[in-house]
Order: C-alpha cells, then structure tokens, then sequence
C-alpha cells in the first residue's frame, strides 16, 4: 500500500513537472502557450492561391481579410493579432466562431489583425501551435507574445475586453 501512495505521489510530481517543460514538447496543449512568442510560421495566404478562398477554407462565408497575411507576415506589421483555428468543413461550432471572429473583424480592423487556420489548408499550423479538436482561438499582443489561449467557443463579452484592452480601447 505505502509503495503504491508512493509511486501515485512520483506520478504527480512527474506531472506538475511537466507544465515547465519547453512548450513545444507537450502535445495537444496550445494552452502551454500562453505567456510565450508566437512561432514565426509561413501559412498559405490569399496571394498564395490566387484568390481562390476555397483553396484557403471550409467556412461558406469567408472574409478575404482573414487571409491577407502568413503568420510570419502579420508578427512584423506590430499590431495585436487574433488567430483563429476552424474548421467548419467538420465543425459546428466552428461556423458560429468564424461569424464572431467578422464581427469583431468589423469592430477592431485597423487595429487587431485576424488569420483564420483551417486544418485542410493549413495543418502545419495545427503542429505548431499544438491545437486538437476546435475551434481554438489565439489572441497576441503586439509584441508577438500569446496573450490568451482559449478553447472552444468563446463569446462576444469575453473576447471584446480583451481586444479593448490591447487596443487601447478598453477603460
């Protein structure tokens, strides 16, 4: 009985260890991101495929804003960036994440870039950002450093504060 409280005890330890190791080494956890910059990384762009946006997503009703930059180019225009990874080829809940993500599109333009990842086009992003299942949604600060990984389907009120505060917008 002591051997196995003790070998449980190694087990946790081993995993509490493994939340500082180099996030690169920790499969399916974007969220080990947080805090840390952004991989500069070529993904495919509208220029890429000739503006031919069925060739860059599944969604039915993309915005060509979303696919103006690669990784690596939207990291040197020094703006907050929100990087969204959907498929909705595959995803409900994708569809509705991508009608927020215009949204917020429309409100912050000038100011916030967002790319939009979808996993047929773009898989390497997938790897390097180490995203399983969707939607999940990256926002970056101006610096390229990862402000906020979030899982899943997030809400109007739960993102606009954040890219009001990195905008300068918010109180």
């Amino acid at each position: 009985m002591r051997s196995l409280a003790l070998g449980l005890m190694l087990l946790a330890v081993a995993s509490l260890s493994a939340c500082d190791m180099d996030w690169g080494s920790v499969g399916g956890g974007g969220v080990f991101m947080q805090g840390k910059p952004v991989p500069s990384l070529k993904t495919k762009t509208l220029a890429d495929v000739g503006g031919d946006m069925s060739k860059l997503t599944s969604y039915r009703y993309p915005d060509p804003r979303m696919y103006e930059f690669s990784v690596d180019e939207a990291l040197k225009q020094g703006k907050p960036m929100v990087l969204e990874f959907a498929t909705p080829g595959h995803c409900t809940q994708c569809d509705k994440q991508l009608q927020l993500m215009k949204e917020m599109l429309n409100k912050y333009e000038h100011k916030v870039l967002f790319l939009h990842m979808d996993q047929y086009y773009n898989p390497e992003a997938y790897d390097a950002f180490q995203v399983r299942g969707e939607p999940w949604t990256f926002v970056i600060n101006a610096q390229g450093n990862v402000e906020v990984v979030y899982p899943g389907r997030m809400l109007y009120q739960e993102i606009d504060p954040i890219l009001a505060d990195l905008t300068g917008q918010g109180k």
